[in-house]
């Protein structure tokens, strides 16, 4: 790549007067100024010096990565006629040709640009396929750069088919998109696809920090890596909001302007906030959103911000190497590891999963601060709770050992009372699953309560209670929606039997000897457990097939299959489609 520092672009390659957004000054004009699209280069370099040049290429990614630009830079190639073009086109282009202004600024006659957005019909198209019998004009190639492809219509596609398939030698096709997946794959299957990627971070921090100095603008480190942050892998929204930050912060960028330009707060705040909440201090956690707040912290960036930490953090207690990003600062690199040292992965996963509700609880609230705050006191309450595995200890073991007292400053959880007392005790299941809501004495005799944490450890216990009909209508026919203290809510597949709520909710009562409510919910619900399980093993399939001991057993042994991938340990689940109904 180009030092941007020596040779910083003046206006574009026609040197245009007046001022030119980052962005389009610092537009890559050869392959070599491409950031981050090794892979792509690579191909293309290989295939120009080979001439096997395709008649059409798919480029694809999301916003902001390159690829008008780099269907330019194909174009450009296509035609150059600078040094090192005697043998046709080149991608090594040293100096500017004979068509490459005009390319670089789309103005080249027989280099056509058009917007599949605003040109969707058959009659557009039609008009194209028309064009396509002549010549160029001046050119070696007329190109042809459809940007937006997949919004052509149906019958738009099928009209270019025919011609896209078996172009006249002088037409090439370079097509955009960033949905792929709307293109006809009759359409795809025509052309040489290139996937460009999203920059990692500390690609595009480097890629910024070079821009802000050929500036002539002094950014902290702190206020790229927001930016970079902000901007999510594109290269266009890195260098806008890099232009904003110059224009709001002037030559000396810190991270305080950017915050400030942003709307975000220090990520050292975020950090201290979700250091209250995983202590249990709700108190204080409600006291530093209150400041944030006040300091014009937007309660949706909040949670996502703590979102991204929570994820931080996991991803340190799983990959330790992690803590090397980049991206993140001394303090959440020296916060992040301690913390993955001293929470665990049940806190942490069950942390996220609140926090993902909460976001959707936070758009849709009339008073986003209130919502806000009522999520962050659910989730200081919910980190002292204790785990699943200390719930079923107290259950199985009443007369043992209590556990831990919480450190200072966390809700102190009802503890059961001891053997032969009387009284109750509320426990919630870390899960959000029913169970325990009374510990009997001696003298009552009563047989423990049976802990639910999902629809499967019901169907489990109904297959312990030797039920073989009813346990294969639960995992055939009910998608689970939310289970609580004593109460299913569920949705049920069209086919499923009549009466099927009903008598799962008297069947439990009976076994378990506590009042059931099955109930039937508008929401859709998981997946019904059989589907559940045959993903799963789909899955588990997959990966099976891509170890490198199964590889070789496989080319070892021709024709053999994998038969069936499960954990020694557990049943096999069953998968068939056949009903258990009599």
């Amino acid at each position: 790549m180009n030092d941007l520092t020596e040779n910083p672009p003046e206006g574009g390659a026609m040197g245009a007067t007046g001022y030119r957004v980052l962005a389009r000054k610092y537009r890559p004009e050869t392959f070599a100024d491409l950031v981050g699209q090794d892979a792509m280069v690579r191909t293309l370099r290989n295939a120009f010096a080979t001439d096997r040049i395709a008649q059409a290429y798919m480029l694809t990614g999301v916003r902001g990565v390159g690829k008008t630009t780099t269907a330019r830079l194909i174009a450009r190639a296509l035609n150059y006629t600078g040094p090192g073009s005697q043998n046709g086109p080149s991608i090594e282009m040293p100096a500017v040709g004979e068509h490459c202004a005009a390319i670089l600024e789309s103005r080249h006659v027989d280099v056509i640009e058009m917007d599949a957005a605003s040109r969707t019909g058959v009659d557009d198209v039609r008009e194209l396929i028309e064009a396509v019998r002549y010549r160029p004009m001046i050119a070696r190639y007329k190109v042809y750069i459809i940007d937006e492809v997949h919004m052509l219509s149906k019958q738009a596609f099928n009209a270019l088919l025919k011609t896209l398939e078996e172009p006249p030698p002088h037409v090439k096709f370079i097509f955009a998109t960033t949905e792929i997946r709307k293109v006809p794959i009759t359409v795809l299957s025509r052309c040489q696809r290139f996937d460009l990627r999203r920059l990692d971070a500390a690609t595009l921090l480097a890629h910024l920090s070079r821009v802000a100095a050929a500036e002539g603008v002094a950014a902290e480190d702190e206020a790229v890596r927001m930016i970079v942050r902000a901007a999510e892998g594109s290269v266009r929204d890195g260098l806008s909001l890099l232009d904003q930050a110059i224009a709001h912060c002037g030559v000396s960028i810190t991270g305080e302007c950017v915050r400030s330009m942003l709307g975000v707060i220090d990520r050292a705040r975020i950090i201290d906030l979700f250091e209250a909440i995983m202590s249990g201090d709700s108190a204080a956690a409600l006291r530093e959103i209150e400041s944030q707040h006040a300091q014009g912290a937007d309660p949706q960036n909040l949670l996502i911000d703590l979102a991204d930490f929570v994820h931080w953090v996991t991803r340190l207690k799983i990959v330790p190497s992690a803590e090397a990003d980049p991206d993140r600062s001394e303090a959440e690199r020296i916060r992040g590891v301690r913390f993955a040292k001293d929470l665990s992965m049940a806190a942490l996963t069950r942390a996220w999963q609140m926090l993902l509700k909460g976001l959707t609880e936070v758009r849709d609230a009339p008073d986003a601060l209130a919502a806000l705050e009522m999520i962050v006191i659910r989730l200081a309450y919910g980190a002292s709770l204790p785990s699943t595995e200390d719930l079923l200890k107290i259950a199985r073991e009443p007369g043992g050992e209590k556990p831990s007292p919480p450190p200072a400053g966390r809700p102190r959880q009802p503890s059961l009372p001891e053997d032969g007392e009387a009284g109750s005790a509320e426990v919630v299941s870390t899960q959000g699953a029913l169970a325990l809501d009374r510990e009997p004495s001696r003298s009552e005799k009563k047989p423990p309560v049976q802990l639910f944490r999902h629809l499967r450890d019901i169907a489990a216990f109904v297959g312990e209670k030797r039920d073989v009909k009813l346990k294969g209508e639960i995992e055939r026919y009910i998608r689970p929606v939310r289970l609580g203290e004593g109460t299913l809510e569920i949705a049920l597949e069209p086919d499923a039997p009549t009466g099927l709520a009903g008598e799962l909710a008297r069947k439990l009562e009976a076994w378990t000897g506590e009042r059931w409510m099955v109930s039937i919910s508008n929401e859709q619900g998981e997946p019904p457990l059989r589907q559940q399980a045959r993903a799963m093993r789909d899955s588990t399939f997959r990966e099976v097939r891509q170890h490198s001991v199964v590889k070789a057993v496989l080319e070892k042994f021709p024709g053999a299959e994998i038969s069936d991938v499960r954990d020694p340990d557990l049943p096999a689940p069953d998968l068939s489609d056949n009903s258990e109904r009599e």
